[in-house]
């Protein structure tokens, strides 16, 4: 097998690895490179921090590895290698009447990313984590293939589901396919005016998919304003979406500024009539609504840009509310924050998800962030929540150490997976999650 050294990013494109990486093209390959050199996979690189970085070491790259192995019209069941994009399994099979149960913010997932950090989607608190709809994983541990179920390798399933690729390298999975009406998605859109009535509203909301965009910038009266969105999947006739668009260059520094997002929310919350619509799309405008701007990442500039993503138990909803007033004060913010509510549902010892609220918002890579986003992750910690590895680039493990009680379980079976450690990247060192407690 073939190494290539590279220079490679997360999506959020601030921090960057050097790295040699083969590019298998057959399951033999994988094997072959698994076992004369172990190393961690890695996909479309959509993580946004460090989670598929391997500074100064190696990385296999599954992204050719992404057919579809078999289909069970009577269970619904598909297997598919791990290279596959979540977004394309999705286009494949709703016109046919079966979707994937989980559908994370974006459709350029690959399986086997969508495993190792047990994504959510918009209907977390309907159906739960992605792990949860997964039947069978195949596993490469050196070269050696273990195949793990909920049901077989109960420990080993857990470890790997969520488990940040540590317990050996995911060539394929059986994944329980959702049946559907359709490829289409009614969609009913509303202004909100505060914090109070979002969260009311999330809880209050019968619809399968749910999500709310949030105007980080607002304060006062007018803080935790923003545009609920509810969701349920019909069929219909598609229509042209066009083609998709591309950001061609890095945006300017001013372009981002607080004045010009402050502009930008405003305008975007009003988009919505007040007496608020309803529209038919097509699943992958409401499901993935950036993919249709190729390198929207780029419109954050050079340096790049940090995601800040946590959840907190419901109880804790006013912590959540203290961080939002401290981003809308910052200055900082983007326009892309999203507020959701969670469900109980997770697959993985490390899995992300609680029942609570869960807030994202994005901010440019400039100084004041990391400062910023550390004091959110401490106040997340406080509160009993967690944060997102997926979205992660900057916490301490001083942070994370009690946010995730089971690491301890999941050490156990990742020690006894890889002894020599040959699948540590970048996030795993520098939140010493496998350091003994």
């Amino acid at each position: 097998m073939r190494w290539k050294t590279t220079e490679y990013a997360g999506w959020g494109r601030a921090l960057r690895a050097t790295a040699d990486l083969a590019r298998p093209e057959r399951q033999g390959a994988l094997r072959e490179v698994s076992a004369q050199s172990p190393a961690p996979a890695i996909g479309m690189l959509r993580s946004y921090g460090d989670a598929a970085l391997n500074n100064a070491g190696r990385a296999i790259d599954m992204t050719r590895l992404d057919r579809i192995i078999g289909f069970d019209e009577q269970t619904g069941v598909v297997e598919v290698e791990a290279g596959a994009n979540i977004g394309d399994l999705g286009a494949s099979f709703a016109a046919r009447g079966w979707i994937p149960p989980v559908m994370p913010g974006t459709g350029f997932a690959t399986i086997g990313g969508c495993i190792a950090n047990d994504v959510h989607g918009k209907n977390h608190h309907v159906v739960g984590s992605f792990g949860q709809h997964v039947a069978e994983i195949t596993l490469l541990q050196n070269g050696r293939k273990k195949v793990v179920t909920p049901a077989r390798n109960v420990e080993l399933f857990r470890a790997t589901v969520g488990g940040l690729g540590q317990t050996g390298v995911i060539a394929s999975a059986k994944i329980r396919m959702m049946p559907c009406k359709g490829d289409m998605m009614v969609l009913t859109e509303r202004r909100i005016d505060g914090w109070d009535e979002f969260l009311s509203l999330l809880d209050g909301s019968r619809s399968d998919y749910t999500v709310g965009w949030i105007d980080a910038t607002a304060r006062g009266a007018s803080l935790g304003r923003g545009i609920l969105e509810e969701g349920e999947i019909t069929s219909g006739v598609s229509p042209d979406l066009g083609r998709p668009r591309e950001v061609p260059f890095d945006a300017p520094h001013w372009a981002l500024s607080a004045p010009v997002v402050r502009a930008f929310n405003a305008a975007y919350f009003r988009r919505v009539p007040a007496s608020g619509r309803t529209t038919v799309k097509p699943i992958a405008a409401p499901f993935f609504p950036l993919d249709r701007i190729h390198n929207w990442n780029r419109l954050y500039g050079k340096r790049g840009f940090h995601q800040f993503q946590c959840v907190v138990p419901v109880a804790q909803a006013d912590a959540l509310r203290r961080m939002l007033e401290r981003v809308a004060n910052s200055g900082l913010a983007s326009p892309l924050a999203v507020l959701k509510r969670m469900g109980e549902g997770r697959a993985g010892y490390m899995s992300f998800p609680m029942e609570g609220y869960t807030l994202a918002v994005d901010f440019p890579n400039r100084p004041q962030a990391a400062g910023l986003i550390g004091e959110l992750g401490r106040m997340t910690a406080e509160a009993g929540g967690r944060i997102y590895f997926a979205k992660d680039a900057l916490a301490g493990p001083e942070c994370v150490r009690t946010m995730y009680p089971e690491r301890e379980k999941w050490l156990k079976i990742v020690n006894r997976a890889d002894p020599e450690g040959a699948l540590l990247t970048d996030l795993v060192r520098r939140l010493k999650l496998r350091d003994a407690p």
